[in-house]
This record gives structure tokens, sequence and C-alpha cells, in this order.
């Protein structure tokens, strides 16, 4: 059983979300950040990426997240942000490229984080937890919702088609980046009671994006519960912001590599070392776009401005185990570490990872800027992420990539109490 609780959200009047909505706090650089925010003063940067208002050198002191705070109570001041008068949810929708996915905003049980029932795949860095610690402890809110995903509900689907079918959003509107994002909330008493006992019958939720997030609103939690031993388990820090999508909705991207070298060997010396657990056969490509493999345990590999199919042999992978069979750890255990000799890639400075947003001609790119060659990977899919969190086992690094990002500054839970 899952639970998913209602909140009255602190969010921007219909006329100024396109000017408040951001992109996601940790898809930038300070940089990158300051210019995205130049020049509107409405932006949600400002809360999300406060440093932007101190300096890159003070990312992660005091002072910053003192400075989201101010900027998030200056929000509410000047009405770029006004909190809806009774809880409810959220139909959250996003349309890229033609394709859509539509979710419930909610809040989680942080409970259900710990024991289990909301089930994670990745590791966090302590960090990046950190940050996001000490950011929604000084804000007493969270400002970016966690990305969460269900199997699909027969009943849920019918709640969000019936309420969509019948209401007008109240937000519509396209970002710069092509991605269209449309809002309906829900405050109807009969239809949040349905929703509530929809995730009622939902056996777990899986964390698809946002685990440091996660991790941090926890962790706030549990800050708040040991200032308030006589908490109730009614308050709003209990409780951790996401949207949650049906897995038959959701689309992840390829997650590629590329690597600096071929740790001494001659490209000669390499294509026959690889031969002996890849099928190896020239590609013929269109100059900048690249070769994406047509099914798992196929790969494309670019070297020496040629593309390759390489298909893993029959043998090299157990193909029965949730984690050693997915095609990144296939590389990783039959090419990347025995050949080039990275055996970590979370911290070797030999590997470098490519979304699948940025396109496979980035790859190219890459390698004729200092790499030396590249790998495209067939995309992971949502039940490989459910078998591996079911088996409570942990994905390898940099195998899942998301699209669309969930826009920042629609809707914000406070903890006050």
């Amino acid at each position: 059983m899952a639970t998913l609780h209602p909140f009255p959200a602190l969010r921007p009047p219909q006329e100024l979300v396109a000017r408040v909505s951001s992109l996601p706090y940790d898809v930038m650089n300070h940089k990158e950040a300051c210019a995205m925010a130049e020049g509107n003063e409405a932006s949600f940067l400002h809360i999300c990426r406060s440093d932007i208002d101190t300096s890159e050198a003070e990312i992660h002191e005091p002072q910053t997240y003192a400075k989201a705070r101010e900027n998030l109570e200056s929000f509410e001041k000047k009405g770029y942000l006004v909190r809806d008068k009774s809880a409810g949810f959220y139909i959250y929708r996003q349309i890229m490229w033609g394709r859509v996915q539509t979710g419930i905003v909610g809040c989680a049980s942080v409970d259900e984080y710990i024991n289990g029932t909301i089930k994670k795949h990745e590791l966090t860095r302590k960090e990046k937890e950190l940050d996001r610690i000490e950011h929604f402890d000084a804000c007493s809110a969270q400002t970016e919702p966690v990305f969460l995903a269900y199997r699909k509900h027969e009943g849920l689907s019918t709640i969000i088609r019936e309420w969509i079918k019948f209401h007008k959003p109240e937000y519509d509107f396209t970002t710069d980046d092509g991605v269209t994002h449309i809002l309906w909330p829900v405050a109807d008493v009969e239809t949040v009671e349905a929703i509530k006992k929809g995730f009622e019958e939902v056996e777990a939720l899986y964390i698809a994006d946002g685990h440091h997030r996660t991790a941090s609103s926890a962790a706030v939690s549990a800050r708040r519960r040991a200032a308030h031993p006589d908490f109730s388990g009614a308050e709003e820090f209990n409780y951790l912001m996401a949207v949650v999508f049906c897995d038959e909705d959701l689309f992840i991207m390829d997650y590629n590599r590329v690597v600096r070298d071929l740790n001494g060997l001659s490209q000669q010396e390499f294509l026959e070392k690889i031969q002996q657990s890849f099928v190896l056969t020239p590609v013929d490509t269109i100059p900048g776009e690249g070769y994406a493999p047509r099914a798992k345990h196929e790969y494309g590999m670019y070297l020496g401005g040629k593309w390759y199919s390489l298909v893993a042999k029959a043998g090299t992978f157990p193909a029965d185990h949730p984690i050693e069979s997915l095609d990144c750890a296939i590389l990783q255990a039959n090419l990347l570490a025995p050949v080039l000799g990275i055996d970590d890639p979370r911290t070797s400075e030999r590997i470098d990872f490519v979304g699948g947003i940025r396109g496979l001609g980035e790859l190219e790119r890459r390698c004729a800027e200092g790499m030396e060659l590249a790998f495209s990977l067939y995309p992971v899919t949502m039940n490989d992420l459910f078998k591996v969190a079911d088996a409570g086992e942990i994905m390898p690094p940099k195998s899942t990539w998301f699209e669309p990002k969930l826009r920042s500054g629609l809707f914000i839970h406070t903890i006050e109490n």
C-alpha cells in the first residue's frame, strides 16, 4: 500500500507561471544559472539556486541557504507565489516531441521511504544530499519535487482521464526547450479521496529521478521529528513532495559513454581484443547522426571516425540477473574494465557520460575534441528499473536518463510545522 497525501501548494499565479518556472537546480552550473535568470527577478532560480544572488564561492555556505529562504518569503510578498486555500492534488502533464506523460502531484510518506515501500535504485552522494538538506531546512519547504513511478493502476488512469476531459487546465505553456507543461488543480473532496484510495491499492512507488531530494527530505524530516518529539505523524514534515507517473507514460533515454584513450593499445589491438566478447560489424552512417543500437545487448561504437555495431556474445553475461544483464553492466564487465582498465566508472577521469538528450552527434563531437572512442547504448526500460529496485539492488552509475525533466517552481510544499 502506498500513501499519497494532498497538500495546499505554494505556486505561481497563472499569468506569471512562465516567468517563475525554471529548469531543475541540478542540470546547470552557477554561471549557467546566472545567465538563465538574468533580467528576471521572478525566476525560481533565485530560490532553488540562490547562489546566483550570493556567489559561486558561497554555493554551500549558510548565507546562500538563508538567501533562498529570504527570496522565498519575498516571492510570496510580491505575489510571485500564492498558497492554495485548501489541500488537494495536481495533475501535471508534460509534452515533448509529441510524447505525453501525465502524473499526479502530491506528497509521499517519509516513513514509506524508510521502510522500502518507496523503492530506490541508485546510491546517493553525501555532499549532494547535504546541499538539499540545508536548502530544504532553511526554506522550511521542499522547493522541488521527486520523480516517482508506479505500475499502471486502471482506477487512477480513469480519474486522470476523466478530470482532464471535464476541466480546463490552469497552466498551459511551452518553455524554450520545446516542452509543454500543463497543470490541473484537483481540490474536489470526492476526487481527492478517490486518488488517495487508488494509491492505497498500489503496492510500491519507485524513485525514477531525484534520489538526493528524497534522501534530503527524509533527513530534514528526521531533524524536525527530533525537534518535536511529540509529533503525531500528520505534520507536513512527515511527507515529501513528488510527481507520480504511471510507468507506461515514462520515457528513458540512452545514457552513453565517451572514453579518453585506448589504455595503451593500438586501434587494431583494441579491435582484436573486444572481439573475444562482442561480434563486431562496421556500419554505414550519415555523418553527425551516429549509430543507435536496435535492441538490448547491442552497442554502437565510434572509433577512428567510423561507427561499428557491437553485439555481446552468448555467455558473456547471466541473462537472468537484474544487474549483470543490463547493457551498461555488460559493457563494463567485458570491455571497459578488462580491456580499457576503467575499473570504477564513478571515479575514473578517463570516462565521461553523455545523456541521450544531446543526440549521438554529441559523441562524434566529443571524439573530435579529445576523446578517443564512444559507445551508444540501448535505453534501460522501466521494467529493468523495477526489477533492480524490487531485488533491493542498485543500478550501475549513469544508467537512466529521464526526459523531460520536471519543471521547478510550479508547486512548493512547505513544512513549517
